[in-house]
């Protein structure tokens, strides 16, 4: 992850910070479709927030969100290897979202194991209370304010994708982070030279020498 070259370093850059976009916004939206076809049903049901809507709604769209960001930061900085803030923005911005999307996908696994244990369980909360649990997967039964129809498969369906699409996530995040301190020339990554050779680039563009011959004629 540490190899990276002033010729084919940015493209890369720049084509990891669109697949972070794209991804970024297709997990942002099955997360929005979830909350609005499921989890808002049972969001608070007798006061009590279920572990799906807080792993599937709250992380899995703030995740989406700071990967939209991490990516528009990465093709600004594919742009501006020279830039000093706009590099410490991508690492601090892709160091958090791989957190965040690790967590996130870690989640989103447990919540799908649980739902499948206890055959959707937590996903019927909203419905009526009876002795007997009720089954998402066949809640013929169920007295529910909201349509039980396909739920279970509906938000596996869902939630499946999140959880692979969060874990890309967070590869490419980590791979952004690793880039940044690649261009900072910090460990361990501080051994592919490459901000030595944008400062030696720097020092020879055209704008740099302008600049020196300015100065030098001001002090002659």
């Amino acid at each position: 992850m540490c190899s990276f070259d002033k010729d084919t370093g940015p493209g890369r850059l720049m084509k990891k910070g669109l697949v972070l976009i794209l991804v970024g916004h297709i997990n942002f939206i099955l997360g929005a479709i979830v909350h609005g076809s499921v989890l808002r049903h049972i969001s608070k049901p007798s006061q009590h927030i279920s572990t799906q809507y807080t792993v599937a709604n709250i992380i899995s769209v703030t995740s989406g969100l700071l990967s939209i960001a991490s990516g528009i930061i990465a093709i600004v900085v594919s742009r501006n290897l020279h830039k000093f803030k706009l590099i410490i923005g991508l690492m601090v911005a892709s160091f958090l979202n791989a957190l965040l999307s690790a967590a996130c996908s870690a989640g989103l696994l447990v919540a799908i194991g649980v739902t499948i244990a206890y055959n959707g369980s937590g996903l019927m909360m909203g419905c009526n209370d009876t002795v007997v649990p009720i089954n998402a997967r066949s809640p013929v039964s169920a007295q529910c304010p909201f349509d039980t129809t396909r739920i279970y498969d509906t938000t596996l369906a869902l939630w499946i994708p999140c959880a692979m699409l969060s874990a890309a996530e967070a590869f490419l995040s980590v791979w952004c982070f690793m880039v940044g301190l690649a261009l900072r020339g910090i460990a361990p990554c501080g051994k592919s030279y490459i901000k030595e050779q944008l400062e030696e680039e720097a020092e020879n563009s055209p704008q740099t020498r302008r600049l020196m011959g300015k100065h030098l004629k001001a002090e002659a």
